[in-house]
């Protein structure tokens, strides 16, 4: 699963206008409910874990979400879990709703959630590698992707490192992985 990082001091790249487009975080569970199309159970687990939902909007219609997590982020297909440290923010399952893709809308969510948690310096998002689309609307946004994890039967074992450097280094800090080069 590769994994992108945008930094508080990267540019943020000028994406096109989306008229009518408008992003906000999600403060209720049940209108987060609604949206996310979760249980009820599961959404309240979220909330409660700290996890905070945002909401992609084009003229008041709730288009897309993903969440924010500054507490625990995870991979429940990998079973792994990791803890977020202070500063750092994992930004996870988000979907634009089929009728609604294509539009650009990804991004710029994305680049909402960026300036709106504003106390966070780094910003970490996975995406599955067949997933084209994840892949190019997280560039556009301004991530760089960083690297990749590393899965042996089953499970993570290492953070695999596109580059040397601070980022690296930080990316096996926030798994709390042994870090290791691509080849």
């Amino acid at each position: 699963m590769p994994f992108a990082t945008w930094w508080r001091s990267d540019p943020l790249p000028e994406l096109p206008p989306l008229p009518s487009f408008s992003a906000r975080r999600v403060t209720r569970w049940d209108e987060a409910q609604r949206i996310t199309g979760l249980t009820e159970h599961r959404v309240i687990l979220r909330y409660q874990g700290g996890h905070r939902p945002y909401a992609a909007l084009l003229a008041d219609e709730p288009v897309a979400y993903g969440w924010a997590a500054k507490q625990t982020g995870g991979i429940d297909e990998l079973d792994f879990t990791f803890t977020v440290p202070r500063g750092n923010c994992y930004l996870w399952d988000f979907v634009t709703l089929p009728a609604w893709r294509g539009r650009g809308i990804y991004p710029q969510l994305l680049q909402a959630i960026l300036r709106a948690e504003d106390d966070v310096e780094r910003f970490w998002i996975g995406y599955e590698a067949r997933n084209e689309a994840s892949a190019r609307g997280i560039a556009k946004a301004g991530f760089r992707v960083l690297g990749d994890l590393d899965v042996a039967n089953g499970r993570v074992t290492a953070f695999l490192a596109f580059e040397d450097g601070e980022r690296a280094r930080a990316a096996g800090e926030l798994f709390d992985l042994p870090l290791r080069h691509a080849p």
